[in-house]
């Protein structure tokens, strides 16, 4: 795996190399903690597991370098994930020589964006960086956001 869960500073590290951590949400006046599992007992994360196709997931496209999937939990009527085959863990371990990969990936969010029908109307691109931006898998993703009015600050 290219960069390493050491990005994760505020994660607990447990026994079998799993990879523990939490991140505090809002939701209107609620608040609630969700933990999350990093990093599986085989060393792969959840979105590798989807690309070796060893768990299900609801995938809409997919080329040679990346795939995109419907969000589980979505957060609007559009709601969807576009990741790189290509084990990055975050945004901090972008090499330079992964430009052309990051520039496809953008490619294809317009394109899903246009396909989903919130190109028009706009969409949110969200890559959470780390702990504090409530990252919850280390493989680079991209969180396609749209059918509804965003408001801002987003955090």
């Amino acid at each position: 795996m290219t960069g390493s869960t050491a990005s994760f500073p505020k994660a607990r590290r447990l026994r079998f190399g799993l990879l523990l951590g939490s991140c505090h949400f809002s939701s209107g006046t609620e608040q609630f903690t969700k933990n999350f599992l990093l990093l599986t007992m085989t060393g792969k994360t959840i979105f590798k597991k989807i690309i070796d196709r060893e768990i299900p997931a609801n995938i809409f496209y997919e080329d040679e370098l990346c795939l995109a999937f419907h969000d589980i939990m979505p957060q609007a009527p559009v709601h969807f994930l576009v990741i790189p085959k290509k084990e990055i863990a975050s945004t901090n371990d972008i090499a330079d020589e992964d430009a052309a990969l990051i520039g496809h990936l953008f490619c294809v969010i317009r394109k899903l964006a246009a396909d989903q029908g919130v190109a028009e109307s706009g969409y949110r691109v969200v890559a959470n960086c780390g702990p504090d931006a409530c990252q919850s898998v280390p493989h680079l993703h991209y969180h396609v956001i749209g059918g509804r009015a965003m408001t801002w600050p987003p955090g």
